[in-house]
């Protein structure tokens, strides 16, 4: 006789299907990319600021409307609370810390550039905060652009705007870091795991 074919083994009964398959990838490295690129840019051009710019001398771009002025700014992005530089050093380590913890899990490549944007400008201005004068927790940030009425800001403080309003924008359209969409996937899957009266 011959002998009866195997049939492959199939998932145990009551088994989940690997909630991963078809997913976007993780977006980790995209995040830390993006970080990179606004970090560089951020320390290359306040070395060549403070090297090349006399603080007395502004230099104009655009006639009155932009110039290039250097400027130590011991407060938040845009010269906003400059009595407590301290307490801004740390809250800019709770950010860093926090963009990280979420970049492990994220999937949403909009997400990534919109994170990666804030910590890029965080960890900018946060070197400045941890080693330049007065010292540590102390130091004052580097600002130099200056646009009109606007107060004069960094590639750092750029970085940290963009990505909050992208962050913002996404919230508002109900794009998910995991990727997903609104809540009805998550309402879906939960009224799918709830067995019906006729099963119990």
């Amino acid at each position: 006789m011959d002998p009866t074919p195997e049939t492959p083994a199939g998932p145990a009964p009551g088994a989940r299907p690997n909630s991963d398959a078809g997913r976007a990838p993780l977006r980790m490295p995209m995040l830390i990319l993006v970080a990179a690129a606004v970090l560089i840019l951020d320390l290359v051009t306040k070395i060549a600021v403070v090297h090349y710019l006399d603080p007395f001398r502004p230099v104009r771009v655009i006639g009155d409307v932009v110039t290039l002025k250097l400027i130590r700014n011991p407060g938040a992005a845009f010269s906003m609370a400059t009595g407590m530089t301290w307490l801004l050093t740390l809250v800019a380590i709770a950010v860093v810390v926090g963009v990280i913890k979420i970049g492990r899990t994220l999937r949403s490549a909009w997400w990534a550039l919109g994170l990666g944007l804030v910590l890029g400008g965080a960890l900018g201005n946060l070197i400045d905060r941890l080693f330049r004068a007065p010292g540590p927790l102390q130091g004052h940030v580097v600002d130099f652009v200056s646009v009109g009425w606007w107060p004069v800001f960094n590639v750092a403080d750029s970085g940290i705007v963009c990505g909050a309003i992208l962050l913002v924008a996404l919230t508002l359209f109900g794009i998910n870091p995991d990727g997903t969409r609104g809540h009805g996937d998550e309402g879906a899957a939960a009224t799918t795991d709830q067995p019906t009266e006729k099963e119990s």
